[in-house]
């Protein structure tokens, strides 16, 4: 296997492992698992609570080329601690056939793999939470009182050593022009044209482009309005423009804004992969069509069946079957009995997954047991000319081992039952009207799901049992959808359950 090591050092705790250190530890993984690193993506200095990361973002887009087949990261949260842009960004690595590897936290394959990696990367988002509401609770302080908290300073302010906001006497006419000009009715093409024309910079030193006289033109700080979080302090700052300018800008903006069709985010299909039909247990796969009406629908539909292939099983309606999912998946949340059950796998599978560390204690005492031989020879007067040099070298050797053990006790993560069932309990306060949140329980509970034309069984993570569901004849009728929806045949995939399951 070909794989990259990608390696950051965050900005938010100075204490990590250095970026040396993670390179050599992904490095002594790949030469232990025989994969040939064929580059580096390193982001110096850079928090993972954000996607903004240039070799992060340039590792993903290299991804599409198939130059490499794993990335190689030091723990899980050097790729993200923040889950929607872990999931979000492992999913465009999986399609392009790259897989995440973590040289410290051994996850298997699968769902179990799945659900581990969610506690994982769960724990490093509290942990980078807690860390932000410390430093928050300062930045708070300093918000009341309205003084800089180290975000950008918009262009026509400047920050006084008392960390005040002042206005910049050289930039804030310019603030001033832009806005009489566009409230004018001039074009903001014309505008942009003639200040790089002049030579003149943002405060970043960079040509005023689309985005920037955007910010200038609704950031209500030029009005005197201080912002910080959910702060807002009303002429707690020296205000550039008047209030009357800045509403009629913001009258004209309303009028030229149009809503565009382009902006439309992309469907998600949650059960992709997941659902297989209950006829001939080929994959069901989510597409959409448009009826003779004009109305578009969404749904799944067995790929058998699409390919006309001898299966007869209709189609289903998208939003009815994940519906019905989540209301299964929301009582299993709520089984204490269950989710007890999750986290007792769970720490099992933490304790199995380092096979090095029990061969490494037993050796270590071993060793310490000869070391208390010598000492006992020496106290009855036993001793030889090479007791001394004997009990040095196990003296050494109980010091290397001591640290190999440390070293892979720091690999297995060391939560407790009550740390994963916390954030196995964090699934039940999921808004689930909103889709990511949804994708992500699905994701972490779901092995498979087979429908019938009367019920559906869900097969859950650490759970002996599935969960069988029985569909009204009503509701079965809803679900179904009828035989004129224009729509091209799905691709073909192997299925991922077998019959049996």
């Amino acid at each position: 296997m070909r794989g990259v090591i990608y390696a950051r050092y965050s900005s938010d705790n100075q204490r990590e492992e250095s970026i040396e250190g993670q390179i050599r530890e992904n490095t002594a993984y790949a030469e232990k698992n025989g994969i040939t690193i064929v580059g580096h993506y390193i982001d110096r200095a850079l928090s993972a609570k954000t996607d903004d990361r240039p070799e992060f973002q340039r590792m993903i887009k290299d991804s599409a080329k198939k130059n490499f087949d794993v990335v190689i990261v030091w723990k899980l949260d050097r790729f993200s601690r923040n889950r929607y842009d872990s999931a979000k960004y492992k999913a465009t690595l999986r399609k392009n056939g790259v897989k995440i590897l973590s040289a410290t936290e051994a996850i298997a394959d699968g769902p179990s793999g799945i659900l581990m990696e969610s506690v994982l990367e769960g724990m490093a988002e509290y942990y980078s939470a807690e860390l932000a509401e410390k430093i928050t609770r300062g930045m708070t302080e300093n918000a009341l009182k309205c003084k800089y908290n180290g975000s950008h300073v918009p262009f026509g302010f400047r920050i006084d050593e008392n960390q005040n906001y002042q206005i910049n006497k050289a930039q804030a006419p310019i603030v001033v022009e832009i806005y009489e000009r566009y409230a004018s009715g001039e074009a903001i093409k014309s505008i942009i044209d003639d200040l790089n024309a002049r030579g003149l910079k943002t405060s970043k030193g960079a040509m005023f482009r689309n985005n920037s006289i955007h910010s200038i033109l609704t950031n209500r700080m030029y009005i005197g309005e201080y912002h910080f979080g959910e702060i807002i302090v009303p002429n707690g700052i020296p205000a550039i423009v008047s209030e009357e300018l800045f509403n009629r800008v913001a009258e004209r903006k309303k009028k030229n804004r149009h809503a565009s069709a382009h902006n439309k985010g992309k469907e998600r299909y949650i059960l992709s992969t997941k659902l297989f039909c209950g006829k001939c247990m080929t994959m069901m796969v989510g597409e959409s069509g448009q009826k003779k009406n004009g109305n578009i629908y969404r749904y799944y539909k067995c790929a058998s069946a699409k390919r006309k292939k001898g299966c007869h099983k209709k189609a289903v309606r998208k939003e009815w079957i994940e519906n019905e999912v989540i209301k299964g998946l929301t009582i299993i949340l709520h089984d204490d009995a269950t989710l007890s059950a999750m986290a007792d796998k769970l720490l099992e599978l933490f304790a199995e997954d380092n096979v090095v560390l029990p061969g490494l204690e037993a050796q270590l005492k071993e060793v310490q047991k000869s070391i208390a031989n010598l000492i006992k020879a020496v106290e009855q007067g036993l001793a030889t000319r090479s007791t001394k040099a004997r009990l040095e070298e196990l003296e050494a050797e109980e010091e290397t081992l001591k640290e190999s053990i440390l070293i892979e006790q720091n690999k297995v993560p060391r939560l407790s039952k009550e740390q994963i069932l916390c954030v196995l309990e964090r699934f039940r306060s999921l808004d689930l009207s909103i889709e990511r949140n949804r994708e992500r329980l699905v994701d972490a509970l779901v092995t498979g799901i087979v429908l019938d034309d009367d019920k559906f069984i869900i097969t859950v993570t650490f759970r002996d049992e599935p969960i069988v569901i029985m569909t009204s004849e009503e509701a079965a009728e809803v679900a179904r959808l009828g035989s004129d929806i224009n729509s091209i045949a799905p691709p073909r995939m192997k299925p991922l359950l077998s019959a049996k399951a």
